[in-house]
């Protein structure tokens, strides 16, 4: 494998990110849609394979204290090599000194919490189709 990490947006093939998020069974829209995403991020990270997008992941943040990370997804043929904790490393280096939130998917825990990432006791949520977000799992 030839990895390789890429920190902005340039010359991305969003349908890819799309297809990467439908085959790890995360949300996905529209190429367009998550081009924005990301291109509102503060932080992005990318990760190739020669030149195959093969992971990535973002962060939203202010900058100097409080940063949330999002769609962090890996092929799952690439998955166990450590490509999304070279993600989530490269993410912490580019907003040192920051707390973070992760948005994890459920069943995901146990990898975050390899990386010290710990369970909150007052994080709370208010989501669009909180239905929805019931049913898969992410709200009581």
């Amino acid at each position: 494998m030839n990895l390789k990490l890429q920190y902005n947006c340039f010359n991305i093939n969003w349908n890819s990110v799309s297809e990467i998020l439908k085959e790890v069974k995360m949300t996905y829209f529209d190429g367009k849609v998550h081009e924005k995403i990301f291109k509102n991020s503060h932080t992005v990270v990318f990760a190739f394979d020669g030149d195959k997008l093969i992971g990535f992941g973002r962060a939203i943040s202010d900058g100097v204290r409080q940063a949330a990370i999002y769609d962090i997804a890996v092929l799952p043929e690439y998955q166990g090599k450590n490509i999304g904790r070279t993600i989530i490393s490269n993410i912490l280096k580019c907003i040192p000194k920051c707390n973070f939130i992760l948005y994890a998917s459920p069943g995901k825990e146990a990898f975050y919490e390899k990386l010290n990432f710990k369970r909150m006791k007052t994080g709370m949520a208010l989501f669009y189709d909180a239905e929805k977000m019931h049913a898969r799992g992410f709200i009581e």
